[in-house]
């Protein structure tokens, strides 16, 4: 019989119910699968719909996904990676073979890869892990396509934001919307994802930022990772702001951070003609639009949704780290408090009220 190995982890046992820490059983890795001892994992919002039952209803949830830890045990077949490694884990393992893949576009992977064998509760009761990852936990297994070795001086707790939000704006800036030097740039939204949009265009080099949001205090953190200029979208007309901003004519580029048919509605319109709007903002499924056709039509340019920022893990995440390593990417601007698993539910409400950036759980 297979030697079980306990963890203590966070689940959410039903829907919009308060989440729990409990003792779990992981199986040893399999081909294929790796053994991961967490050091740090965000708070990401993704973990909330989790919980609330707005990604699925595959109760109970092992929660936890923006993370990074060291490699402890490899299975079969796994070469990529091996024992103490320091990995930053990703949920988009790309399989190398679907249709994406093999016409050169593996950020857009169909097919991504998970690990095979289930984590359980103690009582045998299977565990849906968030985003195939479920890194609330001392450890956890995931396939080995889901690490990714990055520089191991750097801090667990800063650059495990990269495995999700931090990452996904980032892209949307870089990867998704194009962004590069002397463009103007607007993002629409100001929490992680945004203000990782807003790192991303300042890393690009784009001459003009323009963050919008309602909180004052968001527009004040944006402003740490690079916005040149700040819209209180509660006093005046975001759209006409940014016009005014851009001379009359629109952002090059509009990053929607929030994903609300309003705040799409401003982006589509708060570009320039032939301009890029970018969706990373993840909407809840009642969310729907309506756009006149003829405007699509003749504003031209692209309207595009960002997928994980269209990262490549592989490529993006050794890169970000040395960028942070080297004082060029603040990274540790995103973390406003350290936390334990037990304060996962008190980061979640913080969370909701916009009272922080990004809680990290740290082991």
């Amino acid at each position: 019989m297979q030697q079980m190995i306990k963890s203590r982890a966070v689940i959410a046992r039903g829907k919009g119910e308060p989440v729990e820490v409990v003792r779990i059983d992981l199986p040893e890795p399999g081909p294929g699968e790796v053994l991961v001892r967490v050091q740090a994992c965000g708070v990401c919002h993704t973990d909330l719909h989790y919980r609330e039952g707005g990604i699925n209803d595959d109760f109970p949830f092992l929660l936890g996904h923006e993370a990074a830890g060291v490699v402890e045990a490899v299975g079969p077949g796994v070469s990529d990676v091996s024992e103490n490694d320091f990995v930053v884990l990703n949920w988009r393992a790309v399989c190398g073979q679907c249709r994406a893949c093999s016409r050169g576009k593996p950020w857009y992977c169909f097919d991504t890869n998970n690990a095979e064998q289930p984590m359980r509760l103690e009582d045998g009761t299977e565990l849906s892990p968030a985003l195939g990852i479920g890194a609330f936990s001392e450890r956890t297994l995931v396939h080995a396509g889901q690490c990714t070795r990055v520089d191991p001086a750097a801090r667990p707790v800063v650059v495990s934001l990269l495995g999700c939000g931090v990452m996904a704006g980032i892209g949307a800036a870089i990867n998704t919307g194009g962004v590069t030097r002397g463009d103007s740039v607007a993002v629409i939204g100001c929490g992680g994802v945004g203000d990782g949009s807003i790192a991303g265009a300042a890393l690009a080099g784009a001459e003009k930022i323009i963050a919008v949001d309602r909180d004052p205090k968001k527009l004040a953190w944006a402003e740490e990772f690079g916005a040149t200029h700040t819209v209180n979208a509660a006093e005046t007309d975001a759209v006409a702001a940014i016009r005014s901003l851009t001379g009359g004519n629109g952002a090059d580029v509009v990053i929607d951070a929030v994903g609300r048919a309003e705040t799409f509605e401003q982006a589509f319109y708060a570009r320039d003609l032939a301009g890029t709007a970018v969706l990373v903002g993840v909407p809840s499924p009642e969310v729907e639009i309506k756009l006149p056709l003829l405007d699509v039509f003749g504003r031209g340019g692209a309207v595009k949704s960002s997928w994980y920022g269209d990262c490549l893990p592989s490529r993006d995440f050794p890169m970000l780290t040395n960028l942070h390593q080297q004082g060029r990417l603040p990274l540790d601007k995103f973390v406003t408090e350290e936390i334990t698993l037990d304060e996962v539910e008190d980061a979640f409400t913080k969370m909701e009220r916009g009272e922080v950036l990004r809680s990290v759980v740290v082991f």
